[in-house]
């Protein structure tokens, strides 16, 4: 088939996670090693496979090749420790980036 360029890419990772404690009324950055990640990369959606009452995934982002740094919050008066699980993260990576403006 040949080299294909300018052809933007996706995937959905699968990785368990085990997530420290979140502490009351806060939010906190917690990262975790996601192999092949790239800073640039388009992160799509966070799927946590269970509802944990009061924690919520709020951000996330690549912080360095390889690292995925999610953003916890704590809606609650206390620590809320969520569970390991396995999450799912959509990832699209561009082949063709606009710089500056434009106008449609």
């Amino acid at each position: 088939m040949g080299v294909m360029l300018n052809e933007d890419r996706w995937a959905v990772i699968n990785f368990t996670y085990n997530p420290a404690a979140v502490a009351a009324a806060t939010t906190v950055e917690q990262t975790v090693t996601i192999p092949g990640l790239r800073p640039g990369d388009y992160l799509g959606e966070l799927t946590k496979p269970t509802l944990t009452a009061g924690v919520c995934v709020v951000n996330t982002r690549v912080s360095a090749a390889d690292t995925l740094a999610i953003t916890w919050a704590n809606v609650t008066a206390g620590s809320i420790d969520p569970p390991a699980e396995t999450y799912s993260l959509y990832v699209m990576r561009p082949e063709k980036v606009q710089v500056g403006s434009f106008s449609v």
